[in-house]
């Protein structure tokens, strides 16, 4: 969020998406552990830096934001769901093959980047580059959606981080069947932004994200119940197609709040959502076990229903 402003949006991208591939590499070829902390890092940084430089592209760029968040998004779907079938066949080959295989494709990122026609550095007005406003965080409503999004952000990477133990530790899903999880999630993740993008147009914004929160804690509360396999594989699609738009959906409806500088704090703290929520959700498993620590994740599924109701509050009144 302040690279760009001192150093330029193309200087900022290419030297943080170079993490990706250094990141990756590195994985390949050590398995020190302080080098691996370190290359994790990396990946990391590149993952901010691209995710936050897509969305602010796909802002100035698109006459309708809320399709193309979501078909950006989409395209974020569609890598994380082929990914693992690309990394499963590079293992069949050799160990180290996967992430060297996926360094590759981080290549090709920066690549894409360096040729797609970026503002370069920032050009100096009076001796000094341009100043970075701080304004959006006197704004109530760049905090209601960061909180929205915290809350995302907690509930998904809880259930993907989650579920697979949870299934096994219950007998509900055992063996190669519960390994595929993640790709139900990741495929209904796809078809639902798609869906959002080109057939179900959203006209008002917050209004759909209440039903999207409110539809996400009853069928989360399904999810933990759920005893039979193939019911909780539907209840698992089922949760994951009413989550996938919550995150570009309510970062379209940031409107003026979103910039360069704005999702440079926006996102970060949103972010600090999905490294609390599976940590909690470990903690109280330990102590009290993990069926309780799981029922904790319909907190943050609640909380998407809770900010988008007092967002639309919010905006009634203004």
């Amino acid at each position: 969020g302040i690279l760009p402003q001192k150093i330029g949006v193309k200087n900022t991208v290419l030297l943080l998406c170079s993490g990706y591939f250094l990141g990756y590499f590195l994985m390949a070829v050590t398995g020190m552990p302080a080098v691996l902390m370190a290359a994790f890092l990396l990946v990391g940084f590149a993952k901010g830096g691209a995710l936050n430089n897509c969305t602010i592209l796909v802002k100035d760029n698109s006459a309708d934001r809320t399709r193309g968040m979501n078909i950006l998004h989409a395209c974020y779907a569609s890598g994380a769901l082929l990914c693992p079938f690309l990394a499963a066949s590079l293992l069949e080959i050799n160990d180290t093959l996967p992430m060297v295989g996926v360094a590759v494709t981080g290549l090709l990122l920066w690549m894409i980047f360096l040729t797609a026609g970026l503002p370069g550095a920032v050009k100096e007005k009076n001796g000094e580059r341009g100043k970075i406003s701080f304004a959006f965080l006197k704004d109530p409503k760049f905090w209601l959606i960061t909180g929205l999004l915290f809350c995302q952000n907690a509930a998904e990477t809880s259930v993907t981080g989650w579920l697979v133990t949870y299934y096994k530790d219950m007998g509900i899903l055992s063996g190669s069947f519960a390994a595929y999880t993640v790709t139900v999630m990741w495929g209904a993740t796809l078809i639902a932004r798609l869906l959002i993008a080109f057939v179900f147009p959203v006209h008002h914004i917050f209004r759909t994200l209440a039903w999207m929160g409110g539809c996400c804690s009853v069928l989360y509360c399904g999810l933990v119940y759920m005893q039979h396999p193939t019911g909780a594989i539907a209840m698992l699609f089922a949760f994951a197609f009413a989550m996938a738009g919550v995150n570009p959906i309510a970062v379209a409806g940031a409107g003026r709040e979103m910039n360069a500088t704005s999702l440079g704090v926006m996102l970060p703290v949103a972010g600090i959502g999905a490294i609390v929520m599976p940590w909690l959700i470990g903690v109280i498993a330990d102590r009290v076990g993990l069926v309780t620590g799981m029922f904790c994740n319909l907190i943050p599924c609640v909380g998407i229903l809770v900010f988008s109701v007092l967002i639309l509050k919010y905006q009634a009144k203004n």
